[in-house]
């Protein structure tokens, strides 16, 4: 009996002693109160306590970093009803664990309360443009009015996302309504200008082309003149005994009857030149004119 009673009295003794050993893990520290009243901050390790209750182990606190995520409703400037979805990122400062444990309850909870109010404070400032056009700008503001707050609590804010911004369901389909209306009247006005130049480029070549048309008839002209006059020229050398008059008479017939052949030869049935050689007295009147007033020059 004797050596049982020793037994157990070692194993009562061994139990105790065990029971005052802890380990913390990694990224962890632990809250040890003595008596309910605080006595240290334990890091990552082994670590021994007075057994019984003496000591005794209040909390464990994560040093790793957290996310807390919560939807916030608020208005803009321009009374638009949005709902904001943000997501922070936090963490215990290991210098304040203390603060950290006694001075809040729910920290997740505190932090969502702030962020609210700073919301509710800087988005009814902004339309709703500028709300999507500046999120970045805002997040940042709120990060740094939380930490402000939470810093004296031990908490440290490392990173506030605004993730989404979610007008009223009739206000964003009136905003997709008006950006389609838009993209409609800028294609509207791309497919008028389009159309603008190709009207402008035809009309622009239909005047070269009668420009240039022009051009080539009166060209045709003057070499049909100046081929005329070269033509007598050429007899009044040859000292052919004829009058200007006749001489033109028999070229003009001649021409008469080399324009009739190529006007056949193209398969016409059609023609409003004079019908007769005898006709050609008023074009041979006009050339006779254009030639005396080219011999005055």
């Amino acid at each position: 009996m004797a050596v049982i009673f020793i037994l157990f009295i070692l194993l009562v003794i061994f139990s105790v002693i065990a029971s005052g050993f802890y380990v913390v893990r990694q990224q962890t520290v632990v809250i040890i109160e003595r008596f309910g009243r605080y006595l240290k901050t334990a890091g990552s390790g082994i670590h021994l306590r007075l057994p019984l209750g003496i000591d005794s182990i209040a909390a464990r606190i994560q040093l790793r970093m957290l996310q807390s995520e919560l939807v916030v409703e608020t208005k803009t400037q321009d009374n638009v009803f949005v709902t904001l979805n943000v997501a922070t990122q936090y963490r215990v400062n290991e210098e304040n664990v203390m603060d950290a444990y006694y001075k809040l309850m729910r920290p997740e909870e505190q932090i969502k309360s702030y962020i609210e109010d700073a919301l509710r404070s800087s988005v009814p400032k902004l339309t709703l443009d500028e709300l999507f056009e500046k999120k970045d700008e805002i997040a940042l503001e709120v990060q740094h009015q939380v930490a402000e707050e939470m810093s004296s609590y031990g908490y440290i804010i490392v990173k506030t996302l605004i993730t989404k911004v979610e007008p009223d369901a009739e206000v964003k389909q009136s905003m997709n309504e008006i950006n389609a209306a838009q993209r409609k009247r800028v294609a509207a006005q791309e497919l008028a200008n389009a159309d603008k130049i190709k009207i402008v480029t035809a009309a622009e070549a239909e005047a070269e082309k009668d420009r240039l048309h022009g051009v080539g008839i009166a060209q045709q002209r003057k070499a049909i003149v100046d081929g005329l006059a070269d033509s007598i020229q050429e007899l009044k050398e040859a000292n052919v005994e004829l009058s200007e008059e006749q001489i033109m008479a028999i070229l003009l017939t001649n021409q008469y009857l080399d324009t009739m052949n190529q006007f056949a030869a193209g398969g016409n049935q059609t023609i409003f030149l004079p019908n007769s050689p005898g006709g050609m007295d008023d074009i041979r009147t006009q050339i006779l004119s254009a030639l005396k007033v080219k011999g005055d020059k």
